[in-house]
């Protein structure tokens, strides 16, 4: 840094345009591109809206797919992948992975997301960040933080609490940071609690580096940046796009008047030149992939990520000899990926239709049309006409890209009215109907569940969906696909309904902690289909749950049993609960899950470590984590409400002693040791009652313990002065 101008190190902190750094002396620049689930380079140079034609790239399953396999292992290969087509292709970093929350079942961009919930969000993209920078390709974390809608994205404040900010909306991020060490980081757009992310120093620096000890490069979304010197005062690294030097002049101007301290300026350079230094070192100019093993890559990924979310009268698997009628658009122009800045250009694609045609016989018609051309009647008509004729019918139903995609929220979760005449006219004609659901985010299921046998969720798989959506009907694979959010029997039912999408550039965060299944839960509501719930093609038996405390938490396990006949694979999610608690809590929460193919009729151990960080929730009243004494109840089952065995188990919490005011409560004085021993006695000579009786009608308990001790001096009497009452909180404060 000393070699360089302050208008070098400035220059060093924004892009030289679209994709890519500046170089400045010796600092090679590097190219930044999307995204979570492919790498989306374009051919030519960069425009400025980064739409041009792309490079061919493998398209993976989007995180609303691959989060259904629960495979962080599969996920790490997938990002290993990811990786050695960045060096292949010439990228630096990749923009990924993206780990907001599904707050609400609306938010256009949640096909980009894992998960409701923080602990899958957080396990999996660790695994993905570990993959793609194990080939030296670097990481970008995104979006820090609390950035779950596209309703005015460049602007909206996220008004949260901050114990569910901190237990909910930065959980996963700081396990990413703290586990996978990500060597760049992505702010979002939208304000936290009025603050603009990219000028937010309590989070990306207060939280992010001083107590997450994160210390790779923070990069804004691109164009999230309204006040570049703001934001290098807070802790932003690097501006994207390139703004041609305009905000490379204003923060030198900041500098030469005083308004930026010149250290600020200094670190933002350091660390973008680490970057650029760290993979540039590690490019190989002779990088290469192998786009058949990634395909095969890509199915395998796809396959995993189905959900069998229904299966009456063990319709599926389906058989090869069997007369099918395929119907609906999806299985011949299928839609594998989500709209906007993660879009990839795929290597090749596997279309549904011909991937069944390789099984079976098959008779096929469009059914609808999802750009409203044609004629509904007529496409319906041949639909039902070719499902009579069948033995069975596979239906392919969902959304459209232009119904669910980066930029707009929807309005709504159901499926598109044309598509539920036609599935109830065909089941009319053909009870033996197979519906395959296509879609990002989650939609209305309960018309589907309710005349359909068979349903399998296929959420967005990739370029090889269409191979990995025959495998799974025929047999060829067992699902073992489990939901990553909730599907609620109707809209007003989910967390956020009512607080989504604010108004007047708010939005508030009113369910709190009760996100996901844990908003259902608490509520007893029922749902269309629960957080974790995926079926087989066979059966399995849980038994011999043993739980057990250590230094670092809680260890758990549990026996698999095959009990069906075919082999399978089974995902057991762990659950804790702390019935009783003195704070808020949730009914129950994940911390842990694992996964166990036994073959049929074997047994099969799954161990599971609960980490005791796991357990803490964050105490507003000390500004840190904490995990609080009680007997825990740990669940394990097949989802959130298909829980098979639970255990309790005793964990020893963390001290926490809040210093006595004259404002603490006379309940929470007699609930602390020292401050009961030094107080206790100024209750019954102050009122001449004890904390037990009962006067007036009244439980004194009740009534007196809520009452601040410094109120005391007006109930005496005259017989208890303040000064007396501070000299006795200085015996009831030793440290």
């Amino acid at each position: 840094m000393a070699e360089l101008s302050s208008a070098e190190q400035a220059a060093l902190g924004s892009g030289a345009d679209f994709w890519t750094t500046k170089q400045v002396g010796a600092v090679p620049a590097i190219v930044l591109t999307d995204g979570p689930h492919g790498v989306r380079k374009q051919v030519a140079s960069s425009d400025q809206l980064g739409i041009a034609e792309n490079e061919p790239a493998t398209c993976f399953p989007p995180a609303a797919g691959l989060g259904q396999s629960w495979d962080p292992e599969l996920v790490e290969r997938v990002g290993t992948a990811l990786g050695r087509e960045s060096q292949a292709i010439g990228v630096h970093v990749l923009l990924g992975p993206g780990i907001n929350i599904k707050r609400d079942p609306r938010c256009g961009r949640n096909f980009e997301y894992y998960s409701e919930d923080p602990y899958v969000s957080g396990v999996l993209g660790a695994a993905w960040v570990r993959g793609v920078q194990g080939e030296g390709v670097g990481a970008c974390v995104k979006h820090f933080a609390a950035n779950n809608q596209e309703h005015d994205r460049m602007r909206v404040s996220a008004d949260v609490d901050p114990r569910t900010l901190r237990e909910i909306y930065l959980r996963a991020f700081h396990r990413v940071v703290t586990e996978a060490n990500p060597w760049s980081l992505m702010c979002s757009y939208n304000r936290i609690n009025g603050v603009l992310a990219s000028q937010n120093e309590w989070l990306l620096t207060k939280v992010l580096r001083d107590e997450w000890g994160f210390e790779g490069v923070v990069v804004s979304d691109w164009g999230a940046v309204a006040d570049r010197p703001a934001a290098v005062a807070a802790g932003l690294d690097l501006e994207m796009p390139g703004a041609t030097g305009t905000t490379d002049e204003e923060l030198v101007v900041a500098l030469s008047n005083g308004t930026v301290d010149p250290a600020h300026v200094a670190r933002a350079a350091e660390r973008v030149t680490a970057l650029a230094i760290r993979t540039t070192q590690a490019h190989r100019e002779d990088a290469t992939f192998d786009a058949d093993a990634h395909h095969q890559l890509a199915r395998e990924a796809a396959a995993r990520s189905i959900v069998l979310l229904q299966n009456v009268d063990d319709l599926l698997p389906l058989n090869s000899s069997d007369r099918l009628a395929v119907i609906g658009e999806f299985a011949e122009q299928p839609r594998y990926q989500g709209g906007g800045s993660s879009h990839v250009t795929p290597t090749r694609l596997d279309v549904p239709l011909d991937e069944i045609r390789a099984h079976a016989d098959v008779t096929y018609a469009p059914g609808f049309s999802t750009d409203g051309s044609g004629d509904a009647a007529a496409l319906r008509d041949d639909a039902v006409q070719a499902a009579a004729a069948a033995e069975t019918a596979v239906v392919f139903l969902g959304l459209a890209a232009r119904q669910e995609s980066e930029g707009a929220d929807r309005t709504d979760i159901e499926i598109p009215a044309e598509q539920l005449e036609l599935l109830t006219a065909v089941v009319a004609a053909q009870p033996r109907t197979v519906v395959v659901l296509i879609h990002g985010s989650v939609l209305r299921i309960a018309p589907v569940a309710a005349i359909a046998p068979a349903v399998l969720d296929a959420a967005l798989l990739g370029q090889g969906g269409g191979a990995a959506i025959a495998e799974v009907l025929f047999g060829r694979v067992s699902p073992s696909g489990k939901l990553t959010e909730t599907v609620p029997v109707r809209l007003p039912d989910v967390p956020a309904y009512g607080n989504f999408p604010g108004e007047n550039g708010h939005v508030l965060y009113g369910e709190g902690l009760h996100v996901g299944y844990r908003w259902y839960d608490a509520r007893d509501l029922a749902v269309a289909f629960p957080f974790g719930h995926g079926l087989s093609y066979t059966t399995f038996e849980y038994s011999d749950l043993v739980v057990e405390t250590t230094d670092s938490g809680i260890q758990a396990g549990v026996t698999i049993t095959n009990t069906g006949r075919r082999e399978g694979r089974e995902v057991a999610q762990f659950y804790v609960s702390l019935p009783g608690s003195a704070v808020t809590r949730v009914p129950q929460q994940l911390v842990a899950f694992g996964s166990a193919t036994p073959a049929p009729g074997e047994s099969t151990t799954i161990q599971a470590t609960i980490d005791r960080s796991d357990l803490a929730y964050w105490d507003i009243r000390v500004d840190r984590w904490v995990v609080e004494s009680g007997e825990y109840v740990v669940s394990v089952g097949s989802s959130s409400r298909d829980l098979r065995a639970n255990a309790a188990v005793v964990v020893a919490g963390d001290e926490v002693r809040l210093p006595i005011t004259l404002d603490s409560t006379i309940a929470e004085i007699l609930r602390d040791p020292v401050g009961a021993q030094a107080l206790g006695g100024l209750i019954e000579s102050v009122f001449g009652t004890t904390m037990g009786e009962e006067a007036a009608g009244a439980d004194m308990g009740a009534m007196l313990g809520a009452l601040p001790v410094g109120r005391l001096v007006g109930f005496s009497g005259g017989r208890l002065t303040r000064a007396q009452l501070e000299q006795l909180l200085v015996a009831a404060n030793p440290d």
